[in-house]
């Protein structure tokens, strides 16, 4: 059965390049106005103006009007902390007062007491708490979500973890892209053993996600806070020799923690990058690391300095825009409000923000070739909005736009 979207003003196909754009590229939204959409078994058949595709389209196929709306693909959150159990508010209120992520973290607070409310959390609330952030990115768009472990710590608990994603990604309908991060800090039972944590996870937690196909992606947090960059190599070459690809949460308070790394592994991303230099810049580029940029973390914490996105362009680097959601430094599952932040506060165009939000990001999760843009064989993972101009999607800054969403030619309700 076919089903038809006609009646669509503006449709945002990214179709072109079959690699991330860079540079003036960001800019090319190939856009199709007075278009239609044609979808067969949950792929895009066809996409071309409604007068080009009236006669395509068979006797008795499902239409749908987007009633002179934009249609763009589905957003892509290529970095999210999408599980986890309790929430921190307190500590929202406590850097309202002054005190600073990493004096909040020093006392036991941040990461680590995340970590106790998800270890406390049986599987099954675990997973009524990760569905329903779930349902927010989809209520904005989100149609496809990387979602990495790392509240857990403990064999136990990050493997529970895992299998909250894995059960999502079997209910649908998002695409839940797995990513163990076990080197998220060091718990607090290893807080002077932290050479043994190191060997726990490289020799007996990552062999065993890896074995169970439990995650695609292995991520390591290089910070002061956290791991320093001998670490880091050290879990990260771990992680690729059991066939994980690779992230790095990099640069994002301090210069010198983990871009350069990322550029000698291969890595896929590096994210965050707040504080990267001009030479980690030209290493990235040279390895083909897209860098995954995370505004929300920087505005949640109430932080000025942005990545420097400009820069990363002008070096010819492939950008990606993503939420960094938790429930610490960026409780923010909002895409579109990436897309504003983005453009104010980063410098992108809103078509370069779009572009960083869908296709872009779509490689950075090696699913290119079958998501990300508009264009025939890909799975139809699309949005009709209720407004009709791209560029409003980020002007309209955290507007309660609701879009139809469709994920593999279905649509969702929620």
């Amino acid at each position: 059965m076919t089903t038809a979207i006609v009646n669509i003003g503006q449709l945002v196909t990214l179709a072109g390049a079959q690699r991330p754009r860079v540079g003036i590229e960001l800019r090319d939204l190939a856009i199709i106005n007075d278009a239609a959409l044609l979808i067969e078994d949950g792929r895009i058949a066809a996409v071309g103006t409604y007068a080009e595709l009236k006669s395509k389209i068979p006797p008795h196929s499902t239409e749908i009007d987007a009633e002179r709306s934009c249609v763009t693909p589905g957003f892509i959150d290529a970095h999210t902390h999408l599980v986890f159990a309790g929430n921190r508010a307190a500590e929202f209120e406590q850097r309202i007062a002054g005190a600073t992520y990493q004096q909040i973290a020093a006392v036991g607070g941040g990461i680590l007491r995340t970590v106790a409310f998800t270890r406390a959390a049986t599987e099954d609330e675990l997973m009524a708490s990760t569905s329903r952030h779930r349902d927010w990115m989809l209520r904005s768009g989100t149609t496809t979500i990387e979602a990495k472990s790392g509240y857990g710590l403990d064999r136990d608990t990050e493997l529970k973890m895992l299998r909250v994603i894995a059960r999502l990604n079997e209910e649908g309908p998002a695409r839940i892209v797995p990513t163990l991060l076990a080197a998220h800090t060091v718990p607090p039972e290893f807080a002077d053993r932290r050479a043994e944590y190191i060997r726990f996870v490289c020799d007996e937690l990552i062999p065993e996600v890896a074995a169970a196909n439990l995650a695609k992606y292995c991520d390591a947090f290089c910070d002061d806070h956290a791991f320093t960059a001998e670490e880091t190599r050290t879990v990260l070459t771990a992680a690729r020799a059991h066939g994980l690809r690779l992230r790095i949460h990099a640069e994002q308070f301090r210069s010198g923690t983990g871009a350069d790394i990322a550029a000698e592994l291969g890595a896929a991303t590096a994210d965050h990058l707040e504080t990267i230099t001009d030479e980690n810049l030209r290493r990235l580029q040279v390895a083909s690391v897209q860098p995954v940029l995370l505004p929300g973390s920087v505005f949640a914490l109430a932080r000025t300095q942005y990545p420097p996105a400009r820069k990363m362009i002008d070096a010819g680097l492939a950008i990606v825009l993503a939420t960094d959601f938790n429930p610490g430094s960026s409780p923010v599952p909002s895409m579109p409000f990436m897309l504003s932040l983005a453009c104010l506060h980063m410098g992108l165009s809103p078509a370069e923000a779009l572009t960083a939000a869908t296709i872009n990001a779509a490689h950075s999760l090696d699913l290119g070739s079958d998501t990300g843009s508009l264009e025939p064989r890909k799975q139809a993972d699309f949005l009709i909005h209720e407004c009709t101009d791209y560029r409003e999607l980020a002007y309209f800054i955290a507007a309660p736009f609701r879009p139809r969403v469709f994920i593999a030619g279905k649509e969702v309700t929620l």
